[in-house]
């Protein structure tokens, strides 16, 4: 076979085997154009050819063919110098999976079979409040002496009682004299009573603190005890309050002027939100009985006071 001159030689052509891929006489030949000769598609089981021969030191060694892996998700390509991200492990911190957004739940209602507080078993600090001849002391030492934990009774005016030469006696009407020892009997039986539930012994104070005067009277005795004292106010009749005075003696009884007054005073608790008991039929233990069942509505839903 001739050639012309200048053309390359074709590849040599092996028994068994087509013209050799990528080759194409027309292309080497003069003649009109008719564009790019097509190339055959290469015979089964044979990979397609560089069109640019490789050296021989560089052709690399062939191996066994491999099946293609999964397709994976086309991503961030790391730069020369940034290492390759790692995806998230599943139980790694900061990749906890959040809920949908939606309103916050309201937290769910206790069950109505939960078991309501007892006042007789729960360390409590007690304010018993109401005016002279109310039976204060008498409710509280008796509620006191009736509880199923250690309980102790405080009461004000036995404090205040405590000065012995220089006594300011209210009965001689009230002034700078009385109102200091005032605040000083009361300021004692709130360290008393703090003493007392710093370990685990329950209190119950009595006093006559009016509602006209809630930041000498209410508010000291929240600020000496405590935001969970418990107030209650004992308010029986007039005529109850005029026959206990009677039966008192001592600096203790006051005159009936004088009952009559603080008890008119006593009434502005009413409307104030405090729990009020009005033991005017009531005797000593049904007294402490119903004050149980009000300090078990305070306990469960505390007064705003």
């Amino acid at each position: 076979m001739q050639h012309a001159v200048g053309s390359p030689l074709p590849p040599p052509h092996q028994p068994g085997h087509g013209p050799a891929v990528g080759w194409s006489p027309a292309a080497h030949h003069p003649g009109p154009h008719q564009g790019s000769a097509p190339v055959p598609p290469p015979a089964p089981g044979y990979p397609v050819q560089a069109p640019h021969p490789v050296a021989p030191h560089q052709v690399p060694a062939p191996g066994p063919q491999q099946a293609p892996g999964p397709q994976l998700a086309p991503g961030p390509v790391p730069g020369p110098h940034q290492p390759a991200p790692v995806p998230p492990s599943p139980e790694g911190t900061g990749h906890v999976p959040l809920p949908p957004g939606g309103p916050v739940a309201v937290p769910s209602v206790p069950p109505a079979t939960a078991a309501a507080p007892d006042p007789t078993t729960t360390t409590l600090a007690v304010l018993l409040i109401g005016p002279a001849g109310a039976g204060k002391t008498s409710v509280a030492k008796y509620w006191a002496d009736h509880r199923r934990v250690p309980t102790a009774h405080i009461s004000l005016d036995d404090v205040r009682e405590w000065v012995r030469s220089g006594f300011a006696d209210p009965q001689t009407g009230w002034n700078e004299h009385s109102e200091a020892q005032y605040r000083l009997a009361r300021r004692t039986c709130g360290f008393s009573a703090r003493n007392f539930l710093a370990n685990g012994i329950s209190c119950i104070l009595d006093d006559a603190v009016f509602p006209d005067r809630p930041v000498v009277g209410l508010g000291g005795w929240k600020r000496h005890v405590g935001p969970g004292l418990l107030p209650v106010v004992l308010l029986p009749g007039l005529d109850i309050v005029l026959e206990r005075n009677a039966e008192r003696s001592g600096n203790r009884r006051l005159t009936d002027e004088e009952v009559a007054r603080i008890h008119g005073r006593m009434a502005g608790w009413y409307g104030s939100g405090l729990p009020i008991i009005d033991n005017s039929t009531l005797d000593v233990p049904e007294t402490a009985q119903v004050l149980n069942e009000v300090l078990t509505r305070s306990m469960a839903s505390p007064p705003s006071w």
